[in-house]
């Protein structure tokens, strides 16, 4: 009530805009002598009161303003520091999607040198398979070729040897019959002898 009646003015308002105070000593009360008066006067206080009710409302004003300010200033840091954040935010979102294609560029350059490595090892793949299939039957048509070589070799020697084992025994059945003859003849000699000395004997006996 009182301080309605008495109608504070600063010498420097408040704004809108939010200018701020940092220390509340700048703040100054413009006619405090007008004021002890209305009290003396209206509110039949003495001096020593109206200097002291003047006194505490100046400094809890100032102190009022003070907290204000720092609150003030306390949002105007804060919305400083949400700028700044979002400053940053937006250059690290930047910065990411720059690593992001960077990244994905490396990885697509890697993947194509993957892809033409792994193309060029399958050409060379192809072509050593081709390669050993080629010598493999070449190797295969030699080994078939000195198979029936060495075959039609052992062919003939078997025949030789059955051409021999033929002859050999073609001989020894000619060297039997000579022997089966030549008995015969020695058998039939003996025979004779035997039987003419038989007769001369019987002879001399009659």
């Amino acid at each position: 009530m009182m301080l309605r009646t008495i109608g504070l003015t600063f010498k420097r308002p408040l704004h809108s805009s939010g200018r701020l105070l940092s220390d509340f000593e700048t703040v100054h009360i413009q006619n405090t002598n007008r004021y002890k008066k209305l009290l003396m006067e209206q509110g039949n206080f003495t001096e020593e009161q109206s200097n002291a009710i003047v006194n505490l409302m100046s400094d809890a004003i100032k102190g009022g303003i003070a907290h204000v300010s720092q609150d003030l200033a306390k949002r105007e840091r804060l919305t400083q520091l949400t700028y700044q954040q979002r400053v940053d935010f937006a250059k690290l979102r930047d910065q990411l999607l720059i690593a992001d294609r960077s990244e994905f560029h490396n990885i697509q350059n890697e993947y194509e040198r993957v892809r033409n490595d792994l193309d060029k090892l399958r050409n060379k793949l192809r072509e050593e398979i081709t390669k050993a299939n080629a010598g493999f039957k070449l190797d295969l048509s030699l080994e078939k070729g000195r198979i029936r070589e060495e075959s039609s070799h052992h062919d003939v020697q078997i025949k030789e040897i059955d051409t021999r084992i033929d002859q050999e025994v073609n001989n020894m059945k000619m060297q039997i019959d000579s022997v089966k003859t030549q008995v015969m003849q020695w058998l039939i000699g003996v025979c004779t002898g035997t039987f003419a000395l038989v007769l001369a004997y019987v002879r001399l006996l009659s």
